[in-house]
């Protein structure tokens, strides 16, 4: 019995230690949040900050992702979340942005909005090469300080370097 114990937590902690094939990451990401990416592996999951900047504005977002294995083939893994950002509006904002991500009001004045996020996306971690690829939804609700309220889908796609 006890063999079959350890042979059982052998396996276990191997499959763990497969998911998370680097310990740390920088990149950048394109879409309606893009700019610098930091994540932090654990063996299941992970910390990831973004850093988003646009037409007179800047974000931050901290997500919390779960990562799990995909397709049975070794790099892919599906990742799910959520977390929170706070965004900075520059006296000049206009809303611009892609048709899916315009704002319908003007924030002016460097107002502030809080909002909440989850994310769900699919990245894959070339083998023997430090370099990863994801592909991701990080739909937010945001609350300004005029009092707006905004929704985006916030599709993005990211490069990384692991380490």
């Amino acid at each position: 019995m006890k063999k079959i114990s350890i042979l059982t937590f052998a396996i276990l902690l191997s499959s763990v230690t497969a998911m998370a094939q680097y310990d740390f990451a920088i990149g950048l990401r394109t879409g309606g949040t893009s700019g610098l990416t930091l994540k932090k592996m654990n063996p299941s999951s992970a910390i990831e900050g973004i850093v988003g900047f646009w037409y007179h504005g800047l974000s931050v977002t901290v997500l919390w992702e779960k990562h799990v294995p995909a397709f049975n083939e070794p790099g892919f893994n599906w990742y799910y979340g959520g977390g929170g950002h706070v965004s900075f509006y520059g006296d000049d904002f206009d809303g611009r942005g892609p048709s899916w991500y315009d704002h319908y009001y003007d924030e002016d004045g460097g107002d502030l909005g809080l909002g909440i996020d989850g994310i769900v996306g699919l990245e894959y971690k070339i083998p023997n090469v430090p370099i990863a690829f994801s592909l991701d939804l990080k739909p937010f609700i945001e609350i300004n300080t005029e009092g707006g309220v905004h929704f985006s889908p916030d599709p993005g796609l990211g490069i990384k370097v692991a380490f």
